[in-house]
């Protein structure tokens, strides 16, 4: 597919995306096997900005207690008043960068991402934004900077690797892309990956 066109982004996006109605059993499947993991959402927003598709990614401010300063996709814990995950994942955003959820198309989710320091089974909304991101208002408390990404700088595999850390016995492949003078890493980093790869698919 041609990451450069939009249009193909989005068509190849609706079909291999799983379907907004799986996000909750889908999160309650892998809760099954993280049953203490606190639930969370996230935003994967992408919009066409000088004719790029282009991705949104925050960095998150220093004096966050957790995963302060690292580089994330917009969105944060599931709230009791949350109708459901993605209507978590609209919310956060509206609240951390100021999206406006109303032209928001949600195409789909990922595969939920369990985050072994912090405790948080993650589900991925992945949006297309089809008026662009409109007027950023960051939350200064969460949110320093929002980092916009074509999407085909970060398909560049030379700016991707992986290394082979062990904690508590068991060894996990950790994922890194170094985009200008930014590092995605983490549970970002696995999100990022889960959709590039969906999207190079066939």
């Amino acid at each position: 597919m041609n990451v450069d066109d939009i249009h193909d982004v989005v068509a190849v996006l609706r079909r291999r995306l799983e379907p907004v109605e799986r996000a909750e059993l889908l999160s309650d499947t892998s809760e099954g096997l993280h049953p203490l993991a606190r639930k969370a959402a996230v935003l994967i927003g992408f919009f066409e900005r000088e004719g790029e598709p282009t991705l949104i990614f925050i960095r998150r401010a220093s004096t966050l207690r957790s995963h302060s300063g690292e580089i994330a996709f917009p969105g944060g814990g599931v709230e009791p008043a949350d109708s459901s995950l993605v209507m978590a994942a609209l919310r956060e955003a509206e609240e951390e960068i100021g999206l406006d959820p109303s032209g928001v198309e949600v195409l789909g989710v990922l595969e939920p991402v369990f985050t072994v320091v912090s405790n948080y089974l993650i589900i991925p909304v992945v949006a297309f934004l089809h008026n662009g991101i409109g007027m950023v208002q960051l939350q200064a408390s969460e949110v320093t900077e929002i980092i916009l990404a074509p999407l085909k700088r970060l398909t560049d595999e030379s700016i991707y690797h992986t290394e082979e850390w062990t904690r508590e016995g068991q060894t996990r492949t950790i994922y890194f892309y170094d985009f200008g003078p930014y590092r995605i890493w983490g549970a970002t980093a696995r999100m990022l990956k889960a959709f590039l790869d969906l999207l190079k698919q066939g």
